[in-house]
């Protein structure tokens, strides 16, 4: 089976036609998705696509956080509400973590103090609650770092991961794994074909941050809409940097996400 570890079908992009997006899904293999929140207003719908859809999709999950571009409208009320989301969904078979959460440096206009200051208190929430966390991860690797060696939560998936060597494999200490999508696909993405073939098979998950960040293909279409059903034809291209079948890598994908993830065990 496929599992998509980072998915947003709760974008606005998918509203239309959310059930042809899911049936496609389905049809390449894609029976596990992971739908991480961006913001408070958003955890309910969240909660409600995952409960409606888990028949076609019977690995759905969630995550609940506050993305760091989400951080400029965000209030301070905003981090007790999500406290008060995850205790309310703790015991929920299909919450597995806490995210999307974590620092973006590349888009210059976000207030850099605040976003720090919500991911600061969102690991705070991680920990006290045994969490793991679905981190963002934009030119912002060491600043990450810095805090989680001081508010230590118990790993999860550093997602879209486009660092050095040297920082990939501190985060693979604080039992992290690194999230590989649709820039894999790329003739030009070559540090991200580096990393793919540095580490070993316990480094790593497959994502397609649908609807966004999409693969190669896509580029000259029309739509660049990215989806779940296209999970496979993203692995293809991380198969061949390491040498490796379709089915071991979905069997590592798996395996992995599991591992850093292991609410998501039960629904295996």
């Amino acid at each position: 089976m496929w599992f998509d570890t980072h998915c947003h079908i709760d974008a606005p992009e998918f509203r239309d036609d959310l059930s042809l997006v899911l049936a496609r899904a389905a049809e390449q293999g894609v029976t596990g998705i992971l739908i991480p929140a961006v913001r408070v207003s958003d955890y309910e719908r969240v909660v409600k696509i995952v409960e409606q859809w888990s028949p076609l999709i019977p690995h759905l999950c969630f995550s609940l956080g506050i993305h760091p571009l989400y951080t400029m409208d965000a209030q301070e009320k905003d981090i007790e509400l999500t406290r008060q989301a995850i205790e309310k969904y703790h015991h929920h078979p299909r919450l597995v973590a806490v995210g999307e959460i974590g620092l973006d440096y590349f888009v210059t206009h976000l207030d850099n103090k605040k976003q720090e200051w919500f991911f600061e208190e969102q690991l705070k929430i991680a920990k006290d609650f045994e969490l793991p966390i679905i981190m963002h991860v934009r030119k912002s690797q060491d600043q990450l770092l810095k805090r989680l060696r001081q508010t230590k939560v118990s790993g999860g998936i550093a997602h879209a991961f486009n660092g050095s060597f040297v920082q990939a494999q501190s985060f693979l200490d604080l039992n992290f794994v690194m999230g590989f999508g649709g820039t894999i696909t790329y003739d030009r993405s070559l540090q991200i074909k580096r990393l793919a073939k540095q580490f070993s098979q316990e480094s790593y998950v497959i994502e397609t941050d649908s609807p966004d960040i999409p693969p190669s293909w896509l580029m000259d279409e029309e739509s660049k809409r990215n989806e779940p059903a296209y999970l496979p034809r993203i692995a293809q291209s991380f198969a061949k940097e390491r040498n490796m079948s379709l089915d071991e890598v979905a069997k590592m994908n798996l395996q992995n996400a599991s591992r850093v993830l292991p609410r998501l065990k039960k629904l295996l």
